[in-house]
């Protein structure tokens, strides 16, 4: 029985010594590699380099940008300010004229005169047209 069991068992074989014809072009593969590794490297240090000079000049871009919109933006506000002012200044203007002409009509008597003519047209409103012409010259004084 012994004899048996030790035929069934594997027999280990002695690992193989390397070739040297195997050894050379795995020797000239990793220094194909490294090379290949340092000119990646290299690249990519330009690469980091050229990343940087450019978000250096697109910031100071953006920075003259920003300046000359925050002047556009103070000249725009002021002219929008001297704007403002002539508009007011006219607005004055036309409501002082607006009174001029009003108390000039009233004193020429002409108002008296349209006022007639108002309720010769509608002669049931006489007092409600009267009402009516005082308010609106009221709200046109506003």
């Amino acid at each position: 029985m012994a004899s048996s069991d030790s035929t069934s068992l594997p027999v280990a074989l002695p690992p193989t010594a390397p070739k040297k014809e195997n050894i050379t072009p795995v020797g000239s593969k990793i220094a194909e590699l490294n090379e290949s590794r340092t000119e990646l490297l290299n690249r990519i240090q330009g690469l980091k380099q050229d990343l940087k000079n450019w978000r250096s000049k697109l910031d100071t871009q953006v920075k003259i940008y920003r300046d000359e919109l925050s002047e556009l933006k103070k000249t725009l506000n002021v002219e929008v300010e001297q704007l403002r002012m002539e508009f007011q200044e006219l607005r004055n203007t036309l409501h002082q004229q607006h009174e001029d002409v009003t108390a000039s009509l009233k004193n020429l008597g002409l108002q008296d005169v349209s006022e007639g003519a108002k309720e010769a047209e509608d002669p049931k409103v006489e007092g409600k047209d009267e009402e009516m012409h005082t308010s609106s010259i009221k709200e046109n004084d506003k």
